[in-house]
């Protein structure tokens, strides 16, 4: 952000936030989407039946740890394209 004016600097990162919220926002209502027509089937009742709700709490935790593996994953292929530039700048 150098060559910002502290006005500009605020509002980039405003904008940033706002993106980033907007971001985790789709995301969370993607994984509701997916889980609710993946687990629930019963509408005659308003309370979720044993069953839906095992369903729902499997889909919930097996996405968080899909997220969780996919960021790991990517850390590994940034630290090693980090490391491949280091090794040809030192050739």
């Amino acid at each position: 952000m150098d060559g910002l004016t502290t006005a500009e600097s605020r509002e980039l990162e405003q904008r940033m936030q706002k993106r980033q919220i907007k971001e985790f926002l789709g995301l969370f209502s993607n994984l509701v989407d997916h889980c609710f027509v993946s687990c629930i089937d019963d509408f005659t009742s308003k309370s979720l039946s044993g069953r839906e709700t095992g369903c729902v709490t499997r889909c919930v935790q097996k996405h968080m740890a899909m997220s969780q593996r996919l960021s790991e994953r990517f850390q590994e292929h940034n630290a090693q394209l980090q490391q491949q530039q280091q090794q040809g700048a030192l050739r």
